[in-house]
């Protein structure tokens, strides 16, 4: 049985290795120390349980908390809080409304993961919400956008059958959509996703459309934690028409390790400049430009031009994305 996913948001050293004990059998726990840095790596791949160490935040820390809950994408998950039994008046009727359980540390450790799990149970609702959504409103996009199971194309919108000249009753998969000698490696990447758990993943190759090659930015989604295989792919083409050489295409070294995620010379080649890390460092941990500016006497217009090297230099679209790279690849200590 595939285990569930816990994100374990603590300062304490105790509390995280006699949970990760408790829970090991269960879940695959990753644990980070803000919630600066435990907000975007949820949002990431989308945790099963999200348990957040009020005792060793403070009251401070967790003046976002109501975020967790508002944010679309983290419904599914279970948010418990974690504090001191002392102050289990003040933290009832603060947050009571905000998360899915609170518990307190005069339990034992099995005792409180075993309170997690009954939650859990007694909560959860198994729907198709994210597939459901999906079908509604995939072939209202522009872009070509498929349903995959595997390699397998078993939902296309109209945009995807214009741009590859699909009639409505073709069977395709996506390997059928690059050359021949990639077909294994897209397989290989794809089940490297599906395995891991990360919810979304861009990377940029080349797809074959009418017998040519053109470039184009892919970005893959998975449908729902339940939904083993099932996944989005939604394509964006570039503006340049001109059809790449067969060469370039989809055995590209950055396909291919993008998924790997594990690969060594992948990370080194991105590897922040030191003013760079002390930028993105004070990213997680919500600064804003001015303070960061403060906080390392250079400008504002300085720290803009960092933001966007980080960003080039992970992949990412965003600066957000690149933190969760960032922290993926323990290319920051925050």
């Amino acid at each position: 049985m595939e285990k569930k996913q816990l994100l374990l948001i603590t300062k304490n050293d105790d509390l995280s290795a006699n949970t990760e004990n408790e829970a090991c059998p269960y879940y695959e726990i990753t644990r980070v120390k803000s919630i600066h840095a435990g907000y975007p790596l949820a949002l990431s791949y989308l945790p099963d349980v999200i348990l957040i160490d009020h005792s060793s935040l403070g009251e401070e820390c967790l003046r976002n908390l109501k975020n967790f809950k508002s944010t679309h994408f983290l419904n599914k998950s279970f948010l418990f809080l974690y504090g001191r039994r002392e102050e289990k008046p003040v933290l009832d009727k603060k947050y009571k409304d905000q998360v899915d359980g609170i518990l307190y540390d005069n339990r034992s450790y099995h005792s409180i993961i075993k309170e997690i799990e009954e939650t859990i149970n007694a909560k959860r609702c198994l729907t198709n919400y994210w597939k459901d959504s999906f079908m509604g409103l995939f072939n209202l996009l522009g872009n070509p956008v498929v349903l995959l199971q595997d390699d397998k194309i078993i939902a296309m919108n109209d945009a995807f059958k214009n741009d590859f000249f699909v009639s409505r009753n073709n069977q395709v998969r996506l390997t059928d959509l690059v050359t021949e000698g990639n077909k294994l490696k897209v397989k290989e990447t794809l089940r490297k996703f599906v395995k891991g758990k990360h919810m979304k993943a861009t990377t940029k190759t080349s797809l074959l459309m009418n017998g040519k090659l053109r470039e184009a930015r892919i970005t893959f989604s998975k449908l729902d934690k339940a939904l083993s295989g099932q996944m989005v792919m939604m394509i964006n083409f570039s503006n340049n028409e001109t059809p790449l050489k067969k060469e370039i295409g989809s055995s590209s070294l950055e396909t291919e390790n993008y998924f790997s995620g594990n690969d060594k010379n992948n990370i080194e080649d991105h590897g922040f400049t030191k003013r760079e890390k002390e930028v993105i460092t004070l990213l997680c941990k919500g600064y804003k430009t001015r303070e960061i500016s403060e906080a390392l006497c250079i400008s504002a217009k300085t720290i803009e031009k960092h933001r966007s090297n980080i960003i080039r230099r992970t992949n990412s679209g965003t600066i957000v994305e690149s933190i969760v790279y960032a922290l993926n690849h323990n290319m920051i200590e925050v």
